[in-house]
């Protein structure tokens, strides 16, 4: 009686699509990115590394240790829970062939604790899935916000037009004259506080 058991949560960020806004702001301490990224017609356009967002931003880090460890739990709930449920049926099983069981009933009886078990376990399985996609949808919102925020106030000085994110293939080839990733990465480190507990963080 193996059980499909998966719990996964989405670490890519939906592509960045963002608007540059043109208000004056107080200037960053951070080192001007690298070159004047203008496109034809005077467009000014930058990416950043998607990847290299979600590996070094602290807020990412911190929350997909939190993700993992809560997804690892729910697994290894299941799968304990799980190896009950199969060892109930092999001893029902074996029972049954042996004429363990004193009367029919009995054996109805601990058939249905056996289903009711498995059903049981069906619906935690639901529940833990729900629970950590409930979770991962509360990361991704708040890391959207962050960098939207961010970049809002970042954009007042650099003036971009377009900012979009580099994640795999998706760009074929972008100059690297328009990547702005270490200043979003140092940018966002700088704002962030920690709203983990201690014991979560990573040490």
């Amino acid at each position: 009686m193996k059980r499909n058991i998966r719990f996964c949560f989405p670490l890519a960020m939906a592509a960045l699509l963002l608007s540059s806004c043109n208000n004056s702001s107080p200037k960053m301490d951070d080192k001007p990115v690298q070159g004047s990224a203008t496109a034809t017609d005077g467009m000014r356009i930058a990416y950043v590394e998607v990847d290299s967002l979600m590996s070094q931003y602290e807020f990412c880090k911190e929350y997909m240790a939190v993700l993992q460890k809560k997804s690892n739990n729910a697994r290894n709930t299941i799968t304990q829970k799980g190896k009950q449920l199969q060892a109930a049926a092999a001893n029902f099983q074996q029972k049954l062939q042996n004429n363990g069981f004193t009367s029919r009933e009995q054996a109805e009886s601990v058939q249905a604790a056996i289903q009711r078990q498995d059903q049981d376990l069906q619906e935690l399985q639901s529940r833990l899935g729900a629970e950590l996609d409930a979770e991962t949808a509360k990361y991704n919102n708040a890391l959207r916000d962050s960098l939207q925020n961010f970049l809002k106030d970042y954009n007042k000085t650099k003036k971009y037009d377009l900012i979009i994110s580099k994640a795999g293939d998706n760009i074929l080839f972008a100059d690297k004259k328009f990547d702005i990733t270490n200043d979003v990465i140092n940018g966002l480190n700088k704002r962030y506080k920690s709203t983990l507990k201690d014991g979560a963080k990573k040490k």
